[in-house]
């Protein structure tokens, strides 16, 4: 009898020690909330298999505009926001939800239509682009979804003097969506669309599209990495989520994002400074 409870006490304590490390195992992941880009380009399935490997911590991404994103982390639901909307960064570390904000990288956004260019723009002024597309009516498809190629776009079109929202002729369409469905929303409809460079690149249903304006300085992409504040949310992973943007700031973690490539074409470009 005394050697059953022995054994019984011996399973017990190898249980308690089992479910110990596997909570440890378990606490040793965090959530990113971030924006779709870096999801459907492939850079985080490149990014994060390196990252795992070198720190043990399993990185979970909530891929959602940059909006949403930075709506998840206000509920205290993310650990770590990375995402590309500087203006709606810095309103979020304003309200104190995050101490230090955080460059990492930058792309450019492209103009994206049908080859044939029934709007006639093709070139590097997207402010004349976009006014050509407004007085030709031309199929316009928007996100339409609070990201930052939504904010973004709407940027522009305020800078070309044009307001979508008071389109006539049905030209301009908002669709709630990402940037993938967006894209294959404009080659179903023969549209033009704004897109980051990065899913542009990785997208595989092109179709009759092709990039028609790039290179104006006006279509800058940068994105910026924050860890949620744990003094406003005592539950968030500091030294894990701090580990994360450290790395993606460190010389390692850039040299990463410079070489992610598709068919030899660099997505992202590196650029970490200091913090802002």
């Amino acid at each position: 009898m005394r050697h059953r409870f022995c054994s019984l006490a011996l399973v017990g304590l190898f249980l308690v020690l089992a479910g110990s490390a596997g909570a440890s195992a378990e606490e040793k992941s965090i959530v990113v909330a971030s924006t779709t880009s870096t999801q459907d380009s492939g850079l985080f399935g490149y990014l994060l298999p390196i990252f795992r490997k070198k720190t043990g911590i399993e990185v979970k991404v909530v891929a959602q505009g940059t909006g949403q994103a930075l709506d998840t982390a206000r509920r205290g639901d993310a650990d770590v926001v990375f995402v590309h909307a500087k203006a709606q960064e810095e309103k979020f570390l304003a309200e104190g939800f995050a101490e230090k904000r955080f460059d990492v990288m930058y792309n450019d956004f492209v103009l994206v239509g049908p080859k044939a260019d029934p709007a006639g723009i093709k070139g590097d002024d997207i402010e004349t682009a976009l006014r050509a597309i407004a007085a030709r009516a031309a199929p316009f498809v928007s996100r339409g979804d609070r990201s930052g190629t939504h904010v973004a776009e709407l940027a522009l079109w305020k800078q070309a003097g044009v307001d979508p929202s008071s389109a006539k002729g049905g030209w301009y369409r908002e669709i709630g969506q990402g940037m993938g469905a967006a894209l294959n929303t404009a080659n179903a409809m023969g549209a033009y669309v704004l897109s980051d460079r990065g899913t542009w690149i990785s997208f595989e249903n092109k179709g009759d599209l092709a990039i028609v304006v790039e290179g104006d300085k006006r279509l800058f992409n940068q994105y910026g990495v924050m860890l949620v504040n744990p003094q406003k949310f005592p539950h968030v992973k500091k030294d894990l989520g701090q580990a994360f943007v450290d790395w993606l700031i460190s010389r390692d973690g850039q040299a990463a994002i410079a070489g992610y490539r598709i068919d030899g074409q660099q997505l992202f470009f590196p650029n970490a400074e200091k913090a802002s």
